[in-house]
């Protein structure tokens, strides 16, 4: 495999390790730096250069995009995609990690459990948005903060105000989360790879630190993680469209919060903790998915004239207690991709399986006939009115 690693840092641990890693495998393996791309859109196949010459062809890439170059770092690897190129990490599941309100918004969708979170920007609104998440003390958070910078633990409600009044002046985006008590000072990172977690780490902030992060001072210790913490991390970097991906969660008292899900995972500490070979495990699951490029589905399922990709939802449907194949839905030329129950993911369902209340059917085929499967609602006739006088005068100029 010709393998290349994005990155800016090509001295960093994780860096060097992959690229070890990766040599040792008999693989060949160059670390690019992400800002010397430049994105070919003139020609008639999607292209890049490096340093101004034309790059050479790649089996995979592994990103190390930084939070500070994420636009352009995702538009490389956007690139890549266009060409063919295997990325275990997708441009869109590294922007959706690195913007943390985008994130909670998509992990909230799927029923991820997370510390209660509120996001505002008019001054009125702060203080009904720190009691909606349980009052003070809160956690205060840049959206695009890494290693722990940007993360505020705000004792008071006042302090609060303060602080989300002060970053608003500067134009600074901020999430106000609940600050969960039990877990104060410790957290739990699970390293994903492809459908499994391979190693899991606890990391305990120092003194009276909150942040457990290992760049703020934090230890860390191996730690097994029962079912359901590894359910929730890989369900998580699924999600995110990610297939190497760190995700930090909390030990909540019903179970494990997650609370970030990272695309650039650094392997130091948790190789450190667990003597485990992670970036040598990394290098394996690329090897063995160089051959499946990531595509963007919709996209490719949506160019044909009136066919699609589309959700339909059984919740309230005549269909409930039927089986998939009394749908009919073959005969309708609509192919059912994946049946979603609960956190359950049914790839290439039978037709003998029987539909549930709450099953969501991921499906391409005629957009129409999906149409016609979605419960009748009331719909609005648009009636376009004549403009005003003050309008027209308006239009007018």
């Amino acid at each position: 495999m010709k393998l290349a690693i994005l990155s800016r840092a090509p001295q960093a641990y994780s860096t060097q390790r992959l690229q070890s890693a990766a040599l040792e495998r008999g693989h060949t393996v160059r670390v690019l730096n992400t800002l010397r791309f430049a994105i070919d859109l003139a020609g008639e196949a999607p292209d890049l250069l490096y340093r101004g010459k034309q790059l050479s062809d790649y089996d995979a890439i592994l990103p190390r995009i930084g939070s500070s170059i994420s636009y352009f770092g995702t538009a490389v690897v956007r690139q890549f995609e266009q060409m063919d190129v295997y990325t275990p990490n997708t441009s869109n599941g590294i922007a959706n990690a690195r913007d943390k309100l985008r994130a909670n918004q998509i992990l909230s969708r799927h029923n991820i459990e997370m510390p209660a979170t509120a996001f505002v920007r008019n001054r009125a609104d702060v203080r009904p948005a720190i009691e909606s998440v349980g009052g003070a003390p809160v956690v205060i958070k840049l959206l695009e903060g890494t290693q722990g910078i940007g993360v505020i633990l705000a004792p008071q409600v006042k302090v609060a105000e303060a602080i989300i009044e002060t970053l608003h002046s500067t134009r600074q985006n901020v999430l106000i989360q609940r600050f969960v008590s039990e877990s104060r000072g410790r957290d739990v990172r699970a390293l994903v790879i492809g459908d499994r977690v391979v190693a899991a780490m606890r990391r305990t902030a120092g003194g009276d630190e909150f942040r457990s992060n290992v760049h703020r001072g934090g230890t860390v210790e191996p730690v097994q993680l029962d079912s359901v913490y590894e359910q929730t991390a890989v369900r998580a970097a699924q999600i995110m469209g990610l297939r190497v991906a760190g995700v930090d969660m909390l030990e909540g008292e019903e179970g494990p919060l997650v609370m970030e899900v990272n695309s650039s995972p650094g392997l130091q500490g948790i190789e450190s903790a667990t003597g485990l070979d992670i970036a040598g495990a990394i290098i394996d699951f690329i090897a063995n998915q160089v051959n499946f490029p990531e595509i963007d589905l919709r996209q490719r399922l949506s160019v044909s004239t009136a066919y699609g990709v589309a959700e339909l939802t059984m919740h309230g449907s005549e269909y409930v207690g039927k089986t998939l194949g009394e749908l009919g839905l073959w005969d309708r030329d609509v192919t059912v991709l994946t049946l979603h129950r609960g956190v359950q993911v049914i790839p290439n369902p039978r037709k003998s399986i029987v539909l549930e209340a709450e099953d969501r059917l991921l499906c391409f085929g005629k957009l129409e006939e999906m149409r016609s499967m979605l419960p009748e609602r009331r719909r609005r006739r648009t009636r376009l009115r004549k403009l005003s006088k003050a309008a027209r005068e308006l239009a007018d100029g």
